[in-house]
């Protein structure tokens, strides 16, 4: 029995943010959604890269479909990386990923951060993701109760995103037997954040009509305040009725876009049509900032996967031409007076060393959070040496320790956060700080004992605690 997905799916900027960070994709074996953060500047590109690099496996013959999303999704975050080392404006971007590939008859799931899966099976509803939240893990210690959890105050704080602060984030990865009738939706936190988990449900369990129930979603998000962007997706497992479905329908050729001029010259335009042509090839609903990416080409993805947009990049480090290649029978012709090599070489080394002199100055008014000694610090300078020499120097050392941070902000510090200023550096201390202290071990409610309270913290606790 073949299966495939019926879908529906909306995205909406909200009452409050000037710009959607949200993206999501759904198609007949695929549904991916990836809610951005990073400022003004990161979030639209971080969700929609992702969502982008993940849509060439809506396909019902994915080849290891147990592995495709992992590798895929981490594939996507070396991306991610790439992008901020081309564009340090990017830096500290992230993405949540919520993830399911259909395969025959198995829904494999991957996910990272707070977005959400919910599944409606046998007339059973629940919530199958786990959020990776500061909050959710205070539930997990049974340090405050779910109930709280839904009105703490860092309740979106996150511990897990995808991004450009590690190689190799940790996924959570499932697998679920479909069956046809199961319904499931993904949302982002703009969704769950104003709408209660029943009301989700009852739209889940009681619209037939899965735009409807997409539609219904987010206009009661918009009637709560909507204060963030909110992204919804459902889709329901049906059997398919192609008596084709066990054979891969080939696809039309791309257009002849020059993909390896594309990938040399960052051709934005041309990138949007190889991603257009892509996915008209198959039904699906992209929403989003992905949407606007491929409709204007303003986020610059090149190319129908992530594994050929990097071997077209790789391609363009041509060989010389045969035509630059000297014939070793004919001998160079020599210059007529050594003079002017002599005076090119001068001229050479005075440039080098003024160009050297004021990239250092220059360097000289930038900052930038690092560590020092397990400690945050400011540092005036950038963080490269050159052989011996030094970019940059300490301004300040605060009393923030490293020890005392979540994994997903001390793989920040270490990797360094550029700053626009040193305004702008004091304020991610003092952010850092507010971090570790959230990051603490919490009094439990009833617990009176502030003493022994105090003398079971961590070292690094009581002293950011005093």
């Amino acid at each position: 029995m073949a299966l495939k997905l019926e879908f529906a799916a909306k995205s909406d900027v909200g009452r409050v943010r000037k710009k959607n960070d949200d993206s999501a994709y759904v198609g007949q074996n695929l549904a991916v959604l990836a809610d951005g953060m990073g400022g003004h500047v990161g979030g639209d590109v971080a969700s929609a890269s992702t969502v982008l690099d993940l849509i060439h496996l809506d396909n019902p013959h994915t080849p290891e479909p147990e592995n495709a999303l992992p590798d895929e999704i981490q594939a996507a975050n070396l991306v991610l990386n790439e992008l901020v080392a081309s564009n340090p404006k990017l830096s500290g971007m992230g993405t949540t990923v919520t993830s399911l590939l259909l395969s025959g008859s198995t829904l494999y799931m991957a996910h990272i951060g707070d977005s959400r899966a919910y599944r409606l099976k046998d007339g059973v509803f629940e919530q199958v993701s786990k959020d990776h939240t500061f909050v959710q893990r205070l539930v997990e210690e049974g340090r405050i109760s779910p109930t709280d959890a839904e009105s703490h105050p860092h309740k979106n704080v996150l511990l897990r995103v995808l991004g450009d602060s590690d190689a190799s984030p940790e996924l959570d990865i499932q697998q679920h037997e479909a069956a046809p009738g199961e319904r499931w939706l993904l949302c982002s936190d703009g969704l769950t954040d104003v709408v209660p988990d029943p009301v989700i449900e009852q739209a889940l369990r009681g619209t037939k009509d899965l735009d409807q129930a997409v539609n219904d979603l987010v206009a009661t998000t918009l009637q709560n305040g909507a204060p963030d962007n909110v992204t919804v997706v459902i889709f329901e497992v049906v059997e398919s009725d192609d008596v084709n479905a066990d054979v891969t329908d080939p696809y039309e050729p791309a257009p002849n876009t020059e993909q390896l001029t594309i990938a040399a010259e960052g051709d934005v335009e041309a990138s949007a049509v190889l991603l257009r042509h892509e996915i008209s090839q198959r039904p699906h609903l992209l929403v989003g900032a992905a949407q606007l990416a491929t409709q204007t080409g303003q986020i610059p993805v090149v190319t129908q996967s992530t594994g050929e947009r990097r071997a077209a990049a790789l391609l363009t480090h041509r060989s010389p031409e045969a035509s630059e290649i000297l014939d070793p029978a004919v001998e160079p012709e020599r210059p007529r007076r050594r003079w002017f090599l002599s005076a090119l070489l001068t001229m050479m080394t005075i440039l080098i060393v003024v160009v050297g002199a004021w990239g250092y100055l220059w360097t000289q008014t930038q900052y930038y959070v690092g560590s020092v000694d397990n400690r945050v610090a400011i540092f005036k300078g950038v963080p490269q040496e050159l052989g011996p020499i030094s970019l940059s120097e300490v301004d300040s050392v605060s009393n923030v320790p490293l020890d005392a941070l979540p994994e997903y902000s001390r793989q920040r510090v270490q990797s360094s956060i550029h700053a626009n200023d040193l305004d702008h550096a004091r304020a991610m201390v003092q952010e850092l700080l507010v971090t570790a202290k959230q990051n603490c071990p919490v009094q439990a409610p009833g617990d009176d004992d502030k003493e022994n309270e105090q003398r079971d913290l961590p070292d690094y606790c009581k002293e950011i605690l005093r």
